[in-house]
């Protein structure tokens, strides 16, 4: 029996794709949950062999999530359900352990079958989004300046996120210079949203 934790802060969603798995004789959903924190709690108290998680949840997103569940439990295999399959999503669960990668599209049956293999220890990637990933090249930015432009994404002042980052404002003007120059745009605003559209941050 592989025993599975459903994430997702789509009820519909959720409740849609742990009913259609029911049916299926060796998956069982021993948990579900709908935001990030959720999931983690959820997966170290149930211990699941595959955790199904969404992209986009609140608190904290799936790669993170699978990023924390790697860590604390290791033998839990990891894979996203998306709507939003951007190239730089991809490359940022891969880089996190994920095996699996999927659309929301896909089908109830679809879904056990790519479970199965990610339980199985292969992995299963969208075709269309590793195709896409493939097309869209690296992201530029260093891991440290992503950082600082998801903080900046929302318009917050610099002494803002320079608290956040527990950085020096002078600092964090520099980080958002250099990735200004890095993407060849004017300001940080742009920056946030080419980044945004190409699932660099």
């Amino acid at each position: 029996m592989i025993r599975v934790l459903l994430a997702d802060d789509e009820h519909l969603i959720r409740g849609a794709f742990a009913a259609l798995l029911a049916f299926e004789d060796d998956i069982e959903i021993v948990a579900e949950a709908s935001t990030g924190p959720e999931a983690t709690a959820m997966a170290l108290h149930h211990r699941p062999d595959v955790a199904v998680l969404d992209l986009q949840m609140p608190g904290r997103d799936g790669v993170t999530v699978a990023r924390e569940l790697a860590q604390a439990l290791p033998d839990c295999r990891t894979m996203i359900v998306t709507s939003h399959g951007l190239p730089g999503h991809l490359k940022r669960a891969l880089a996190c352990g994920v095996t699996g990668f999927v659309s929301k599209t896909v089908s109830a049956q679809e879904l056990a079958s790519i479970i199965r293999t990610v339980h199985g220890g292969h992995r299963y990637i969208d075709p269309i989004l590793a195709a896409d990933a493939i097309s869209a090249g690296a992201s530029p930015l260093s891991a440290r300046e992503a950082d600082i432009l998801s903080l900046a994404a929302d318009g917050a002042p610099i002494l803002e996120i320079a608290e956040r980052a527990a950085l020096a404002p002078g600092t964090v003007r520099n980080y958002l210079s250099s990735v200004t120059t890095k993407l060849g745009v004017e300001n940080r605003h742009a920056a946030a949203q080419l980044a945004r559209q190409r699932g660099w941050i």
